[in-house]
């Protein structure tokens, strides 16, 4: 039977690009499909995970924490280490109502929009200033030369973190999301030789410490920015303890930088491959708004998130058992076509367009407007500084089953 050879697993099933022929066949005929959870080089394997793969059966998972939980057994695919998952579940990603609530109403105070808006003029200054320093040779790499420093920078600025110390965003994030991938891993093994979670407590002690520094001088210096608000900031007169205040720190500098990092070469590598649309888009930027939307649904920034059941659930025709893991596949929804008109079709003024690129339910993305704000401004700055671009080489992805990462794009151009 096909479906028992069908791997949405494997990180290096991504590292090719999308698997839209396995993802296809699993919307049709098994929408809901047990996923055996393999060894993969020296990470050992797992008990298995139930992949989700139609739009409304991912939004329904999103929407439904009591029965899909996001603390039982955090979000990724791997099970963390029975020793570490208290600890990780003080990271507001891994929470569910209600203790997820309060995190959410003291984050939300100060993630505002009015706050992230302010930064648009450094943001459009950074896009020009790193396109401009590539315009006249001709030619790049765009990630490794452009869009791999432009979120971490803004981010740091937002953060409030030195220009000094910026370096060190980029490498903890490529150690945390760019463990399986060979160009990027880092790999630290125990007494017996097993690789050692990258995501661990342990593993990420130092970007801990690092952020307990930054909070302490932002105590002692207040500035204008998401750090110093953090630290002033409190929910019926509790503040972010230490534990909290690590996790948020964690969650904003690695998913708040790999989003934006991999949807603007996606973005660009989607116009590449739709001239016609490309073409379109320069010709009216008005079309931007949209045309940022059609680029996340097409390239979504991340694969998967995973869930454990709480309970007995069917989802379709699949008898989930509590405490298995679910894991939702946003790869797979966006190119749904019970959920979108013609969904292998790029159009840059596609509305409406119900993407889940940012999440759905209680774990929506708070830095959801900042990452559209990126996106626009970069888009709209490469169109008006560069000519019509050409791919100028291979695209290389990064091997992960849940970044869809880019970390390769030559281009060329007149």
């Amino acid at each position: 039977m096909i479906l028992t050879t069908l791997d949405v697993f494997d990180p290096q099933v991504f590292a090719r690009g999308l698997p839209h022929r396995e993802f296809r066949v699993l919307r049709d005929n098994m929408p809901v499909y047990w996923q055996v959870e393999h060894e993969v080089d020296d990470w050992p394997g797992g008990p298995g995970f139930w992949a989700v793969t139609r739009h409304a059966h991912v939004k329904e998972v999103l929407r439904t924490p009591e029965v899909f939980s996001s603390a039982l057994g955090a979000t990724q695919i791997r099970d963390p280490e029975p020793e570490d998952l208290a600890f990780i579940r003080r990271m507001m990603l891994n929470m569910d109502p209600p203790e997820h609530n309060r995190l959410r109403r003291l984050v939300s105070a100060v993630f505002t929009r009015r706050r992230l808006e302010r930064f648009a003029g450094q943001i459009a200054d950074r896009a020009r200033a790193l396109l401009s320093a590539v315009a006249g040779r001709g030619h790049c790499d765009l990630p490794v030369e452009v869009t791999d420093d432009f979120p971490l920078q803004n981010l740091a600025d937002l953060l409030g973190v030195p220009a000094e110390d910026r370096g060190l965003l980029l490498h903890w994030t490529n150690r945390v999301i760019g463990y399986q991938d060979p160009e990027h891993a880092e790999i630290v093994r125990d007494q017996h030789g097993k690789p050692v979670n990258p995501r661990s407590p342990a593993m990420l002690r130092d970007m801990f410490d690092y952020a307990q520094r930054l909070a302490e001088h932002k105590r002692a210096h207040p500035a204008d920015d998401l750090m110093t608000a953090l630290v002033q900031a409190s929910v019926d007169g509790r503040a972010l303890d230490d534990a909290e205040l690590e996790m948020f720190f964690f969650l904003v500098v690695v998913a708040g930088n790999d989003t934006v990092r991999s949807a603007l070469p996606g973005g660009v590598l989607a116009l590449l491959e739709h001239p016609e649309q490309y073409r379109r888009l320069r010709a009216d930027l008005r079309l931007l708004p949209t045309a940022v939307e059609e680029m996340l649904r097409w390239h979504p920034p991340v694969l998967t998130f995973r869930r454990t059941a709480t309970r007995d659930v069917q989802l379709a025709d699949a008898q989930i058992k509590a405490g298995d893991k679910v894991v939702v596949y946003h790869a797979s929804a966006h190119y749904d076509e019970r959920a979108f008109d013609e969904p292998y079709r790029f159009d840059v003024a596609r509305h409406p367009n119900d993407h889940l690129a940012f999440g759905q339910g209680p774990h929506q993305c708070l830095g959801a407007q900042f990452g559209r704000l990126q996106l626009r401004i970069f888009f709209r700055e490469l169109l008006t500084l560069l000519p019509e671009v050409r791919l100028d080489g291979e695209v290389r992805h990064l091997t992960s089953n849940f970044i869809n990462g880019i970390t390769h794009l030559p281009l060329r151009w007149p």
